[in-house]
């Protein structure tokens, strides 16, 4: 009889562990992460309406797929309205809270006497983790420009060597999941004690010749979407932080070189934030990883933009 009595005791225990640890991890946003699906054109997007908390960071998605509000696809009448479209880097991902990221940060900016021109002002957020330009582009070609007079492409090196959009990883990766795990805890434990992954497939798979040729004739195709549908392109490359602290490799150059190159022939407004980071002292201080930004970065970047904005809109 001691011994059951023992046993529920333990049980009991080991029962109010498991239950503390799972509200504390779903306090902090474990068991609740943004959802994404599989698109045949894009390869994903974020599911749309979503709102979660995620180390408490707030994070919102609206019916369009956007870290944005909830927005009417007709521009309201006398509204001044701007569509970022990119990937992690505008999108802030889960550190950063909604009201830091770049597109937050710049209609906040925008609102001042230069613009005072217009009723309201509206930076709307098209983003999702690693999207490339071709993902970029499908975006638009589904869903259009929302009517916006001004649509930034923010860029960053990689983004020159992105594949074609698949949507291979969804469901399966830890950073891209389609449905809500039972427990926080799976979530933790599937994220910090990851199963050994399964054998891959070594079979050769076909190599895109020009990588960079492909992904830049993406974003010709955006502007010149962009051209048809009266929307002013700006497009805007943040470096790696290896770019800011020594220099760009040989390679990198050559991709940014021939972007500049389609800027200059163009005509198309480019913006290079290499040269403001590297004013940056340490520039670790606006990194939070080699390619991430911090809310400090977004700033400097966001801000940068409202000037650019500010001249172009009459």
């Amino acid at each position: 009889m001691r011994r059951v009595n023992i046993l529920y005791i333990f049980l009991g225990i080991l029962v109010t562990i498991v239950a503390l640890l799972e509200g504390g991890l779903r306090y902090i946003g474990f068991g609740n992460p943004l959802l994404y699906q599989a698109d045949g054109e894009m390869g994903y997007l974020l599911a749309p309406n979503q709102k979660v908390r995620r180390m408490n960071n707030r994070i919102w998605i609206n019916e369009y797929s956007m870290r944005s509000d909830p927005i009417e696809k007709k521009r309201p009448e006398n509204t001044l309205r701007i569509l970022l479209i990119g990937d992690s880097i505008a999108n802030g991902g889960w550190w950063t809270d909604q009201h830091e990221t770049i597109s937050s940060l710049l209609e906040k900016q925008l609102k001042n006497p230069k613009l005072s021109q217009y009723n309201q002002i509206q930076v709307l957020n098209a983003s999702a983790n690693s999207w490339g330009p071709r993902n970029q582009l499908a975006y638009l070609k589904r869903y259009g420009f929302f009517e916006s007079q001004v649509v930034i492409l923010l860029l960053n090196t990689d983004d020159f060597f992105s594949g074609m959009p698949n949507s291979e990883a969804v469901g399966k990766d830890i950073n891209y999941p389609d449905h809500k795990p039972a427990l926080a805890i799976n979530e933790l434990y599937r994220r910090y004690f990851p199963s050994p992954e399964p054998q891959k497939d070594n079979t050769p798979k076909p190599q895109e010749k020009d990588i960079v040729g492909i992904n830049l004739a993406a974003i010709k195709e955006i502007y010149q979407v962009c051209q048809a549908n009266n929307a002013q392109l700006i497009i805007a490359m943040t470096p790696l932080l290896q770019e800011v602290e020594q220099s760009s490799k040989e390679f990198q150059q050559r991709a940014k070189n021939r972007l500049m190159e389609l800027a200059k022939t163009e005509s198309i407004f480019y913006l290079d934030f290499l040269p403001r980071f590297k004013q940056i002292e340490p520039p670790k201080s606006i990194y939070r990883d080699r390619i991430h930004i911090t809310p400090e970065g977004n700033k400097i970047v966001s801000k940068y933009l409202s000037e650019k904005i500010e001249k172009i809109i009459k």
